[in-house]
């Protein structure tokens, strides 16, 4: 038997069409790539014209509504179906559901900053008369009563007690908990993943239980008085499994092949952590200590029940009571009398503008990315470059200053060491 094998051979070959690129080939349609178009622009602009039309016709002609909210929702909606048949004469339907994506996007970030910006200019409203007043940062409430004018008292012990009570509170979280974040990376296994769940489960903790188990634990157990130092305890039970979960996710990102490479030099672990590990994720550690701060610095609840409320600056944070500057503003908003009211917003103006210090001094600290420099340390780091190589070239005497390029014919006459020319 003989096998045959037979080779097919297509008949006919399909060729692509060519495309001429030269001379005569024809104008190419070029879309820009800017990401907004005078169409889009027209666009928005019509849709929006035309849906707050529809919505006052039909909110004052045609439906019994009145409603600001219900005016302000049906318009949006009404908006966003305008736009979606404004843009399908141009677009297909995968750039139409782009659009209105974006659309969406842009109109939750803008009301979050219409909220924010409320929140912010609200409180500096309502706090007008108290802020201008020098007293108002100067002075304490000890000797104000509530009928007195808005010259007369301030809250300089309640700004006192915030600082002591935030900064006791960092004093014991940073430490404990980049400890627990680095332990919860460099040492896996079961205990490791205990202590994850649990501080997983601790970051929702209300703030009045943390508040009770100082008080039941340092006071009512251990004795310890009422003071800004147990309001200090109540805070870190808060802030400590915030910043061990930011961080710990921080670390995580830590690229693996920089620690192999310290471990390749022949650094331990422990000085990986230290030289390497820390200082990549500093930024994002300063985020973390950044979370937790603005976790702890803003409750009243525990405050009011480990420390309680004092009119009077306390400048001793382990003896006696201390007020914080949310105790003091949901103190003072509470009270019936305008001026007291006018000091409790000032007090939440107050503490906008500590949070807003205290990021900032983060930002400083912790802001630049590793290896980058300032212009200031980066013209130590030259000067100290040029004061090692001056110092090198002391040791070793004039001859071993570093050589220029040598010359092909071989080293110069004049050089030191150098044969003598003949004759």
């Amino acid at each position: 038997m003989t096998l045959t094998t037979e080779v097919i051979r297509p008949t006919a070959t399909v060729t692509p069409d060519v495309v001429p690129d030269g001379p005569g080939a024809p104008a190419e349609n070029r879309r820009t790539t800017s990401a907004l178009h005078a169409r889009d622009v027209f666009a928005l602009i019509g849709a929006g014209a035309a849906a707050v039309a529809l919505t006052s016709v039909l909110f004052g002609r045609v439906l019994p509504f009145d409603a600001p909210l219900g005016f302000t929702v049906f318009a949006y909606l009404a908006f966003m179906a305008l736009y979606a048949v404004l843009i399908s004469l141009d677009e297909n339907g995968a750039t139409i559901r782009a659009r209105l994506a974006q659309t969406i996007v842009h109109a939750l970030a803008a009301l979050l900053l219409a909220a924010l910006l409320f929140i912010v200019g609200y409180a500096l409203w309502r706090g007008r008369e108290a802020l201008p007043h020098l007293n108002f940062f100067t002075e304490d409430m000890s000797g104000t009563g509530p009928l007195q004018p808005i010259t007369d008292g301030g809250m300089l012990h309640a700004i006192v007690g915030t600082l002591q009570q935030i900064g006791i509170s960092l004093l014991i979280t940073v430490p404990l908990g980049l400890a627990c974040a680095v332990f919860l990376n460099e040492v896996p296994g079961r205990y490791a993943k205990f202590v994850r769940t649990i501080v997983e489960a601790m970051t929702a903790l209300p703030s009045i239980v943390a508040g009770l188990f100082i008080y039941a634990t340092a006071i009512l157990a251990l004795g310890l008085d009422k003071s800004g130092f147990a309001a200090s305890l109540a805070l870190s039970v808060m802030m400590l499994p915030i910043i061990i979960r930011a961080a710990d996710v921080v670390i995580r990102l830590v690229p693996g092949s920089l620690k192999e490479a310290s471990y390749a030099l022949g650094a331990g672990q422990w000085r990986t952590v230290w030289t390497v590990t820390l200082p990549t994720a500093r930024s994002g550690l300063t985020t973390a200590v950044i979370l937790g701060t603005a976790r702890g610095i803003g409750e009243t609840s525990p405050v009011l029940l480990t420390s309680g409320a004092a009119t009077g600056l306390n400048l001793n944070p382990f003896e006696g009571p201390q007020t914080s500057l949310p105790l003091a503003t949901f103190t003072l908003v509470a009270s019936p009398e305008k001026n007291m009211i006018a000091r409790g917003f000032g007090c939440a103006a107050l503490l906008m503008a500590l949070v807003l210090l205290l990021f900032l001094i983060a930002r400083v600290i912790g802001g630049r990315g590793p290896g980058q420099l300032s212009r200031r340390q980066q013209r130590r780091r030259t000067a100290a470059s040029q004061r090692d190589l001056e110092r090198m070239g002391g040791r070793t005497g004039p001859s071993a200053a570093i050589p220029g390029p040598r010359s092909p014919e071989g080293p110069s006459p004049e050089a030191p060491g150098a044969p003598p020319a003949a004759g």
